[in-house]
């Protein structure tokens, strides 16, 4: 893994980690890390797939990693536009390094909401989606945590880390584990180690500030309007992935309503994988060598069924 300045605009010093393969890449894969947690935490991921083939890419979105200015805050005017729009100048960057590739952009909880309404803003910037540990929040549950989020942010809090929103929006989701070591975080994954690892460290699950969860439910509120999935191509393949017990996609049911929403709009290869049990970090669970040689086998047919159509 090599680590390089970050090829495009950025507010203060970032790096982006690139994964490569011992040979030519077979395709590009961008991963758009979740909320409150770091790119480094993919190092098993990106060697895994770079094993495959494939050269995998992240860097750590606004307000996160060790040199964020302010933890759980994206910018002054449109953090969640500015955020997605990284995604989409370091996906230029790196479609120009190896042309003529597949683009694989694979996002994993906030990371997979960006990359949802990336694939709204710039549906010709990928080749597939990926979409690991996402979920659905209906226009009211948005609202709910929006205007309370604008009300603070108007009494000079944006830059204040909120624990009232921190509750409102994460508190529900520790409810149905009781692990033994009493972690607020068993939710993420049933590998004791992995949690730990988490709490741990000062570089995850740190509390968003209340101008974070404006932009945050300003997205999803955005992602709740279904005539935007029109913009999707018919033929872009989207595979999900989540776990039967992740309360961030309803424990399956949420993920769900997702993936019959992308068929309803007509797209014509998109696919799911609940895995029976796992919670919230699949990446991190105990089946996650499986999870990423079937994340990997499915990228393999992708990239087999570009060749024979070429």
């Amino acid at each position: 893994m090599k680590k390089i300045p970050f090829p495009g605009t950025t507010p203060y010093p970032r790096e982006i980690r690139i994964w490569s393969p011992e040979g030519a890449p077979r395709a590009i894969i961008l991963i758009s890390h979740g909320m409150a947690e770091h790119i480094d935490r993919y190092h098993h991921l990106g060697m895994h797939l770079a094993a495959r083939g494939y050269q995998v890419a992240g860097y750590n979105h606004l307000g996160h990693g060790a040199n964020a200015p302010i933890k759980g805050w994206f910018a002054e005017h449109d953090g969640w536009g500015q955020t997605v729009e990284d995604l989409h100048q370091v996906m230029t960057w790196l479609a120009q390094q190896t042309p003529g590739i597949p683009r694989v952009l694979l996002g994993h909880s906030m990371g997979s909401f960006l990359s949802r309404e990336f694939i709204l803003r710039y549906p010709d910037s990928l080749d597939a989606l990926v979409l690991c540990g996402t979920g659905w929040h209906p226009k009211a549950l948005c609202l709910s945590g929006l205007i309370p989020a604008k009300l603070l942010c108007g009494l000079g809090r944006e830059k204040k880390e909120s624990k009232f929103l921190d509750t409102l929006a994460f508190s529900s989701n520790n409810k149905p584990f009781q692990e033994k070591n009493g972690l607020v975080y068993d939710w993420l994954s049933r590998d004791g180690a992995q949690v730990q690892k988490y709490a741990d460290s000062p570089l995850c699950g740190f509390v968003f500030t209340a101008g974070g969860f404006r932009d945050l439910f300003h997205g999803l509120l955005a992602l709740t309007d279904l005539d935007r999935l029109s913009r999707i191509p018919k033929g872009m393949p989207i595979r999900m992935l989540s776990g039967s017990m992740d309360p961030v996609g309803g424990m399956g049911k949420g993920v769900k309503t997702v993936y019959k929403q992308y068929q309803d709009a007509g797209i014509e290869d998109v696919t799911m994988q609940l895995y029976d049990g796992a919670r919230h970090e699949l990446f991190n669970e105990i089946n996650k060598t499986e999870v990423m040689d079937e994340l990997a086998d499915w990228l393999d047919q992708l990239v087999a069924s570009r060749e024979r159509s070429i």
